[in-house]
């Protein structure tokens, strides 16, 4: 079938990139895969691992009724290869799908060097040939010289903004007698580990973290994304902010303390999330950060159960970049002035993990109905997925930003609005009409292979 056509190009081994080869390659695609790591680090990654995660190692919630479950579950239905391997290398963290992040890549690496199909090749890769059927998914942190040619090519400007990684701590060096084991309101297991704070724990923690020195921003001036803001700018936003974000204690019980049930026991709690297999390590949820290493090892000092924890990877804080999606791509992912040329990944403007991981798939399915001479697919906004990409490529923004899976963004659903006042009730019809539509999808690919 894919005889006379070329081979196809897939710049970037991330997730988004890794992704979209696995998926062309079983389609029984020749795929070049090209990744300029280690040859060539982005200051952000830690190994030569393909679908590596940099920041969290969290995709967010299981349940369908989220916004990120339900992506997952159309991403799931559409064939995805790295969704199908996080939950076998996932690690306990209560409703939440959290992967031994270093299993996971080396799963994937496995995959991608076994497939006859793939070339994985470990270069820098500079100019791109817009004669050639190839995906660019070379994520935020995508090297200077690419960057430039893109600009060249397409003459819009790229847009920036600062993204930010938490610290992780080995479990042997936490204060069990002051952390404890729970999920907020005892839902699933136990997952997290929890340092709470009294009041006055929680205002010498504050007044240190605003005070505290941070490492200098390089090149321009800091435009953070909203949903990975460093922990003290959003500090710097009001006293209880924290409170009221990361550090919230509403359902978050010792149960070693005797307490009404449904009373908050404490005033703010930082909690650590599962970051490998073995349980050695954890994250601090939420707690992103671009303070000095000093200064965070002292930050830690100043929550209960931490004040020794020693730190295995410190916070640190990159420039990320994202293309004009609006302006340059279609509804396909594929660029409008060449039509060899795909997009994937955060470079078009999602942000996350699972966003991430579908915009590889996404672009990979329409590269090979491309190339086959088959009617591309754009997903309904009645889908997750077809909500994400109509958002990146709506031609109506006045000031494009990254965005997450969520609601908003999802085609409004009909019926009785008393009963749409309930959540859990309206998500649960919005997310079988997503599903309704993306089996259909599901149900062309499958009946196009046989």
């Amino acid at each position: 079938m894919y005889n006379n056509v070329m081979e196809i190009d897939v710049i970037g081994a991330g997730l988004a990139g890794s992704e979209a080869a696995i998926y062309l390659a079983n389609k029984g695609c020749m795929v070049n895969l090209i990744e300029m790591r280690p040859k060539f680090q982005t200051g952000a990654h830690k190994t030569d691992l393909p679908a590596e995660f940099v920041c969290s190692n969290s995709l967010g919630s299981s349940d369908i009724l989220s916004a990120s479950g339900l992506l997952k579950e159309e991403g799931i239905r559409l064939g995805s290869t790295l969704f199908k391997i996080a939950k076998e290398y996932s690690v306990p963290s209560g409703n939440s799908l959290s992967i031994d992040r270093f299993g996971f890549s080396e799963k994937i690496r496995e995959i991608i060097k076994s497939n006859k199909n793939i070339n994985y090749t470990v270069e820098k890769y500079d100019k791109i040939n817009t004669s050639k059927p190839t995906i660019i998914a070379t994520g935020p942190l995508t090297e200077t010289t690419l960057s430039q040619d893109i600009k060249n090519l397409f003459g819009e400007e790229h847009f920036h903004f600062y993204d930010a990684v938490a610290p992780i701590v080995e479990k042997n060096s936490i204060n069990f007698n002051k952390a404890f084991y729970a999920s907020r309101w005892d839902k699933g297991e136990a997952d997290y580990i929890n340092c709470p704070m009294t009041k006055e724990e929680y205002e010498k923690f504050y007044d240190f973290i605003i005070n505290a020195k941070k490492a200098p921003l390089k090149e321009f001036e800091a435009n953070y994304f909203e949903g990975c803001m460093p922990v003290e700018v959003m500090a710097s936003r009001g006293k209880d902010t924290l409170r009221f974000g990361p550090m919230k204690p509403v359902g978050l019980f010792d149960r070693r303390i005797e307490t009404e049930y449904k009373k908050n026991q404490f005033y703010a709690v930082v909690q650590l999330r599962q970051d490998d297999k073995q349980a050695n390590l954890y994250n601090l949820v939420g707690f992103q950060t671009n303070l000095l290493w000093k200064e965070q090892k002292k930050m830690l000092e100043f929550i209960p159960g931490l004040e020794n924890a020693n730190i295995v990877r410190y916070g640190v804080m990159h420039a990320n970049t994202f293309i004009n999606s609006p302006k340059i791509l279609n509804p396909y992912l594929q660029s409008k002035k060449y039509s060899s040329l795909f997009f994937a990944g955060q470079l078009t403007g999602v942000e996350g993990y699972c966003e991430s991981i579908i915009t590889g798939l996404f672009s990979a399915i329409n590269m090979e109905r491309y190339l086959s001479d088959k009617p591309m697919i754009e997903l309904s906004q009645d889908t997750m997925l077809g909500s994400l990409i109509a958002y990146i490529t709506c031609e109506n923004h006045k000031k494009f930003q990254p965005i997450n899976s969520n609601w908003g963004i999802v085609n409004k659903i009909d019926g009785d609005k008393k009963k749409l006042k309930d959540k859990k009730f309206k998500n649960s019809l919005l997310s079988k009409r997503a599903l309704d539509e993306t089996d259909k999808i599901k149900k062309l690919l499958e009946e196009e292979t046989k």
